[in-house]
């Protein structure tokens, strides 16, 4: 890593050098004292052991993929740690125990070649389906190594496509071309650390050999390029993506000349078979207005070729946002929010327009997702149904007929005696924001429960209901509560809800998390010494906010993998790609909003802090642990409590197998357990 640029009057700068000896003493020195304190003792062990059992358990649902005629699924368990890919077919998989055909497995080859491999997925080539492209990671970081694999003889294909480590990746064209977006070298990769160039490279000649398609600027986020195997329309695409929710799409023509999608940025955009759909992000005046959250379509040649006359397929009420949609081989799927509960809906396109038309079978209640299980061949759809008491369930639906219950998570937890309920808190401007509260039914409201706040408001995502396990046995039977809060910064009401609170106005979604931690204790369900938050990534800047704005509001912190440095954020690692987010730091009047929500530069030493615990990742490319590690080490010096654990492995996503992951789990709930429960009237 290239030295980065220093600031002044910072004196634990020296934690950013993520391998250091000095940084890695001092990360496990902290994660010594941290195992000494939490790990031995009999509770937390008890709990490690069943959240392990449940991450292992055999009867966790292996969620497959159809490509061609199998059903692909990657699965880890005690036996195979870093996991097994493996396919089966549909006839099989209806079955309780589905006989499985091994294609790869992780652990194995991690032992052939003395590698940490992590899976992160594969790409195969159409029509016949023989060759993919599998993405490997070192610990679970975001960089990958991409391989050819030769799934008739499941070996690796000798003098095949091979890309050394790096983000970016790979994509077919053809059997013997493929997209290459990769670091080429000084000047190739973009600020925020990704592909800043795209290449066409062909079999049999080196990656030097590789011919232009497409060269972005330095302050790009992200450049990739694509081909469209649909059956019948190949096409090629190029993608500059600027920033979050701001990108460029361009039709490659076989002369190498691009045609823009001359859509706004901000808008998603969609090509399948004859129809582009555009989903705004912003008001849209062209004849009309179309306002922003609403998915308009148009053939893609009239589009092309100058027209406008775009039909609209959802428009957002007060209510209602579109949290998604995917093609089938005949109709349009919509998956709408309405309130944070899922609804589908059934377009399909006709001579005379667009029918609209329920989704049969669809599940009322919980959080409903869906997919196409092949759009080139069938409309079956995978629907996914869930909440938090309910284990999920994956059933097969073809469109106008019952869903098919394939499997069914078991219960590992006794919900019967627990209750799902939905409030609304008035944030500081009024906005009503929405939060799930999960409790027992006989909970005394006298304000002592054990409650564990959790909440993201960020980069327009929205947290609908799910089933967890390890929650259920960790927390809420114990007689814990937890909450979800659908602050805004997230995606739960569309783009509004989301742009609400973008830089100058990210304090909002602090005072909406504020809210909702006011709510419960003036619902007496809790109160702040035994009330906690927690957050990862940008939800744990989320949560480092509480800890330095709202002290008196919470009896114990966990910030995960978290943003927390935000005078340097933009420098480290995928930083940069994050300022149309937060911010630009560098610019005066933009750094004079931004340190109003940066947790390193609003510690401080003489105030009065809860318990906070900061959780990261060594192998983590995307967030630096440095944000932990710094702030970690500010309040460790003023004498704060302060506990800090670091994985030497596992990426952005905190572990790298299920012993990891059940570890760092209990090493949570026997922090927040310890910090709430304690003291109860």
């Amino acid at each position: 890593m290239s030295k980065l640029p220093e600031t002044s009057n910072d004196p634990y700068q020296w934690l950013e050098d993520v391998d250091g000896t000095r940084s890695l003493d001092w990360v496990r020195a902290q994660n010594l004292r941290t195992e000494d304190r939490l790990a031995r003792s009999d509770s937390f062990k008890q709990i490690k052991a069943e959240v392990l059992e449940i991450l292992d358990s055999d009867s966790n649902i292996p969620y497959v993929d159809k490509v061609g005629a199998y059903y692909y699924n990657f699965w880890m368990d005690a036996a195979h740690p870093r996991g097994l890919w493996r396919r089966t077919t549909l006839a099989e998989y209806r079955k309780p125990q589905p006989a499985w055909e091994t294609l790869l497995d992780l652990d194995a080859l991690n032992a052939a070649e003395g590698e940490n491999w992590v899976w992160h997925g594969a790409d195969f080539l159409r029509p016949d389906y023989q060759r993919c492209l599998l993405a490997l990671s070192r610990g679970g970081a975001d960089a990958n190594v991409t391989r050819e694999f030769d799934l008739a003889s499941k070996t690796w294909v000798e003098d095949g496509f091979q890309l050394p480590e790096s983000k970016g990746g790979l994509g077919w064209i053809d059997r013997d071309n493929v997209y290459v977006y990769t670091d080429f070298g000084e000047g190739s990769m973009t600020c925020s650390g990704y592909p800043r160039i795209v290449k066409q490279w062909q079999r049999g000649t080196p990656l030097s050999a590789a011919s232009l398609v497409y060269e972005g600027a330095l302050d790009d986020m992200y450049i990739a390029a694509m081909h469209d195997d649909t059956p019948g329309y190949g096409r090629d695409f190029v993608s500059r993506t600027l920033a979050f929710y701001n990108n460029e799409l361009y039709l490659r023509g076989s002369d190498n000349q691009l045609s823009k999608i001359d859509a706004p940025n901000s808008a998603e955009k969609s090509v399948y078979k004859d129809w582009l759909l555009l989903e705004l992000r912003e008001d849209w005046t062209l004849d009309e207005v179309f306002v922003a959250g609403s998915l308009l379509a148009i053939r893609f040649d009239r589009f092309m070729a100058g027209q406008r006359d775009f039909e609209v397929l959802f428009t957002p009420t007060d209510s209602t946002s579109l949290a998604g949609f995917f093609w089938t081989l005949n109709h349009l799927v919509l998956n709408v929010l309405d309130h944070v509960k899922n609804r589908l809906s059934v377009l399909t396109p006709g001579a005379n327009g667009w029918q609209h038309s329920p989704f049969t079978g669809a599940p009322t209640m919980g959080t409903v997702g869906a997919s196409a299980v092949d759009s080139d061949d069938s409309d079956a759809v995978w629907l996914v149904t869930t909440d938090y008491l309910t284990p999920t369930t994956l059933s097969l639906a073809e469109i106008g007929h019952p869903p098919e219950v394939l499997k069914t998570l078991p219960a590992f937890f006794d919900s019967s005696q627990h209750v799902i309920e939905q409030h609304f808190a008035v944030s500081r401007d009024g906005t009503r924001v929405p939060y799930f509260l999960v409790l027992g039914k006989d909970l005394p409201r006298n304000g002592t429960a054990p409650t564990l706040l959790y909440g993201y408001g960020g980069f327009e995502y929205s947290l609908t209901p799910y089933y967890s396990g390890k929650a259920g046995r960790a927390w809420l039977s114990k007689g814990g509560v937890y909450v979800v809060a659908n602050i805004r910064g997230g995606g739960e009401y569309g783009p509004r809800w989301h742009q609400a609170a973008l830089k100058q106005n990210r304090p909002r979604a602090y005072e909406d998390f504020a809210a909702v931690a006011r709510d419960l204790i003036d619902r007496e369900i809790t109160s702040p010494r035994h009330l906690g938050a927690e957050g990862g990534s940008n939800g744990g800047l989320l949560v480092g906010n509480m800890l330095t704005q709202y002290p008196e509001l919470f009896g114990a912190i966990v910030s995960q993998v978290p943003l927390l440095d935000m005078q340097r954020y933009h420098l480290l690692l995928a930083g940069a790609s994050w300022m149309g987010e937060y911010g630009n730091p560098d610019v005066p009047e933009e750094w004079a909003y931004i340190q109003t929500f940066s947790p390193y530069h609003l510690f401080d030493p003489a105030k009065a802090y809860p318990p906070v615990f900061f959780l990261t990742s060594t192998r983590d490319d995307r967030v630096h642990p440095a944000h932990a590690r710094k702030l970690a080490a500010k309040m460790i010096e003023a004498g704060k409590d302060v506990t800090y654990y670091e994985n030497i492995e596992g990426g952005h996503g905190g572990a790298a197998d299920n012993a990891q992951a059940a570890h760092m789990s209990a090493l949570v709930y026997s922090f927040l357990w310890e910090k709430l429960s304690s003291n109860r009237d």
